[in-house]
């Protein structure tokens, strides 16, 4: 069984499938590595990305190879030996165990570390406490030794969660949200042992004058300073009723409340994503955040330019956009998953657009990826893609309800210099891979494979 979750179950509850495997009694080999691993998500220390995955209890572990994610796949729940915690439903609450993923060398030995959170994760005798637990990476990979971290909330703590170095000390950092809009920055120093650095906790508004729940942090560079800037993406409230939002916080040796922007002033997602990445090339991150409720269901992609001190201006993008293949109709859900990437080797970051409820011919919800051209004025609808499993090459067909598109991720899975484009649906189906080129994303050689979309950006 796969980690995918379907549209349905992504709005509402999550099943935890039952697997096996685990966190074994590995040797952790030699003497770790002297210095911090390459890649942040690099486990095993072998100069290659290695692919995290979880949802709905389960976190999937793929490891990847000179050429690519390659065949060993390891899978973990709270029933693996090592894992603290406990598996399954606890008080009413969904196991949400891997809901939230971040990945960095937390203890700088070399190997790369997995960050899972719980916000469902029993504390005593208060349910729904949540936790955020480290699986330390080792020369055998993920499997050696976890340890949680100590919460600063009980209050569904690990709503959401992300890693940078969101102080600018070269030391990568956490940061984790509660259920109340708490943000909490966990500094560098991280230990096996469970012992991190200092943490500071803010509010969007310690007034009380703005609320907001959180469902998602976005990291990425947005000022031009050399720290980790971030967005809370999430529900607020005005004038007594729900909006969207996001909340900028700025890095910096004091981390800095920033600008909150509301760009749905009368709906809400609470499955809500989005991206950071310079898609102008100006030298600040922009920030592409969904917002899927956006006229009737259609869908839209908001950008907030990125400034010297935040978000700047912004522009929509919908299927209304000159240049977007197909038309904006009610329940599309344009926008359900985004991720960046340069797929044609401009130097201008691309983006994947996931559009699960889009109507193939006459087949209804059977999804397809738009993919969005970077530029000197930053994304726009000319030159896009669009791919759905009725386009000449992709394998497979347009199903009924399929919601292909569910997923994106763009990463140069090859390491030729550009960006493939993986993307699926449902729980039970392959996802599929297109290899990207000069031109941009090709259907040549395009292919099916158990690699799940949904790992860390």
């Amino acid at each position: 069984m796969r980690t995918h979750r379907t549209l349905a179950v992504a709005l509402a509850t999550a099943t935890a499938a039952s697997l096996t495997g685990g966190l074994l009694a590995l040797s952790a080999g030699p003497a770790a590595a002297a210095t911090p691993a390459k890649y942040a998500d690099d486990f095993d220390g072998d100069g290659y990305r290695d692919y995290a995955s979880g949802w709905g209890g389960e976190v999937t572990v793929t490891y990847g190879t000179a050429t690519g994610p390659g065949p060993k796949t390891v899978r973990f729940t709270q029933d693996s030996p090592g894992i603290p915690g406990t598996a399954g439903d606890s008080g009413g609450y969904a196991d949400t165990f891997g809901n939230q993923l971040a990945n960095a060398d937390l203890n700088r030995d070399g190997y790369a570390d997995l960050a899972v959170a719980d916000r469902s994760e029993k504390s005593g005798t208060t349910a729904g406490a949540g936790a955020v637990t480290i699986l330390w990476g080792a020369r055998s990979g993920l499997g050696t030794k976890a340890t949680r971290i100590p919460a600063r909330s009980k209050l569904a703590f690990g709503a959401a969660l992300a890693s940078g170095d969101f102080n600018g000390d070269g030391k990568p950092d956490l940061a984790v949200t509660d259920v109340t809009g708490t943000l909490y920055v966990y500094r560098g120093g991280f230990s096996t042992s469970g012992t991190t650095g200092s943490v500071t906790s803010m509010e969007v508004s310690p007034s009380g004058g703005e609320v907001l729940e959180p469902v998602a942090i976005v990291a990425g560079r947005v000022t031009k300073d050399k720290a980790t800037d971030l967005y809370v993406l999430g529900q607020g409230y005005k004038n007594g009723r729900m909006t969207q939002a996001a909340w900028f916080v700025q890095g910096g040796s004091t981390i800095k409340r920033g600008k909150y922007t509301t760009y749905n002033a009368s709906q809400v997602d609470f499955n809500a994503t989005g991206v950071i990445a310079d898609f102008d090339k100006n030298g600040y991150g922009d920030l592409a955040v969904s917002d899927t409720p956006y006229t009737k269901g259609a869908g839209s992609v908001v950008v907030l330019r990125g400034g010297a001190s935040g978000p700047a201006t912004s522009y929509r993008l919908s299927q209304s956009t000159t240049g977007v293949a197909t038309a904006a109709t009610r329940d599309d859900r344009f926008g359900f998953s985004l991720s960046a990437g340069d797929t044609n080797r401009d130097g201008y970051p691309d983006l994947a657009v996931g559009v699960p409820e889009e109507e193939s011919g006459s087949v209804a919800n059977a999804g397809g990826v738009h993919v969005l051209r970077g530029g000197g004025k930053g994304l726009t609808g000319t030159g896009s893609q669009w791919f759905t499993r009725a386009t000449a090459g992709v394998p497979g067909s347009a199903t009924q309800d399929e919601m292909f598109g569910l997923f994106v991720r763009l990463r140069d899975l090859d390491r030729d210099g550009d960006a493939d484009l993986l993307m699926s649906s449902d729980l039970y189906r392959k996802s599929v891979l297109l290899r990207a080129s000069a031109t941009g994303i090709t259907t040549g050689g395009a292919s099916e494979t158990d690699l799940d979309p949904n790992f860390p950006q």
